[in-house]
């Protein structure tokens, strides 16, 4: 991911340590969404922003019934609310909750950030007037949320985001292969994990999802130090999920690991490129803004592939 984008000034990025602090998931997500639409409108691609709302430019013999003054105030765009026949994307977003999120060295673990990550996702999906559903897993399935458009149904979707990670293993096939019998309808399909297991039948389950219809994008979240082994004196470091131990030399075994893990995250983005899937990888240092600027990016380009 791009640490800059000439659309997001600084000054519209919230750093994620001081977003952390804000208690409430919600008003987390709102805060991110509210931030980037703020910062898109400042910029000279505030248009951005409209291609993935539930808008479109207002034509000349449209119902003026239907016209948003809201949007116009902030944008002086006219626009016309578009029909449910002309959104209809339902969205599922598939998240680890699994033992190994709960690591973090930059003052919040990844499973606060992946967390504060779907919510803003849910939340500016949910302002397009979108449906957005949610599975959570860690070993197995926890929680399944079916893709709704209500405000009590984000409200929820919420709540089962703000669970603790737990469990002692990570299952990245099941909850694909879950929803893949679960959803009927075409949409998209969010996954979000750290990814920090064996890929063996990752691949298979992405096909799965695919030839049931859905759209899938790829989120794997990581802490700085754990692409780095960012530790200077020799340690006691413990499997969160297996509970194993080992006593490591960080200066020994750094070339290693750092050539491991980054074979592991070749091996995953070669996966999901081979399949047409969104690949993004995070760091829990980054802002959320780019997230969603770089999730709304390759929207726009597989909707502009689409119509040509």
């Amino acid at each position: 991911m791009n640490t800059t984008t000439p659309a997001l000034s600084a000054a519209s990025l919230i750093e994620p340590r001081a977003l952390m602090g804000i208690r409430s998931l919600e008003l987390r997500a709102r805060a991110v969404v509210e931030g980037f639409l703020s910062g898109l409108h400042r910029s000279p691609y505030h248009g951005f922003s409209v291609e993935f709302t539930e808008y479109r430019q207002y034509t000349p013999g449209d119902d003026l019934r239907y016209l948003d003054w809201r949007v116009f105030a902030r944008s002086d765009r006219y626009v016309i609310k578009k029909f449910e026949d002309e959104t209809n994307l339902r969205s599922h977003l598939v998240v680890d909750q699994s033992l190994s999120m709960s690591y973090g060295s930059a003052g919040h673990t990844k499973a606060h950030y992946a967390a504060t990550l779907a919510a803003t996702l849910a939340y500016f999906l949910h302002l397009q007037g979108d449906a957005v559903g949610l599975l959570t897993f860690d070993g197995a399935v926890r929680d399944y949320l079916p893709a709704r458009h209500r405000a009590d149904h984000l409200r929820q979707l919420m709540l089962a985001l703000e669970k603790p990670a737990g469990g002692r293993a990570t299952d990245l096939a099941a909850p694909l292969e879950r929803v893949a019998q679960l959803v009927r309808k075409r949409g998209l399909v969010v996954l979000i994990s750290d990814f920090l297991a064996p890929l063996d039948r990752l691949e298979r389950s992405l096909l799965l999802l695919s030839a049931s219809g859905q759209e899938a994008a790829v989120f794997q979240v990581l802490d700085p130090a754990e692409l780095t082994l960012a530790f200077e004196k020799p340690t006691l470091f413990q499997d969160m999920e297996s509970g194993r131990e080992l006593y490591i030399d960080p200066a020994a075994a750094r070339g290693a690991y750092v050539e491991k893990i980054a074979a592991h995250g070749a091996a995953l983005g070669a996966i999901c490129e081979k399949l047409g899937v969104a690949y993004h990888r995070l760091t829990t240092d980054q802002p959320l803004e780019l997230a969603l600027y770089e999730f709304l990016q390759q929207r726009i380009k597989r909707k502009t592939r689409g119509r040509s």
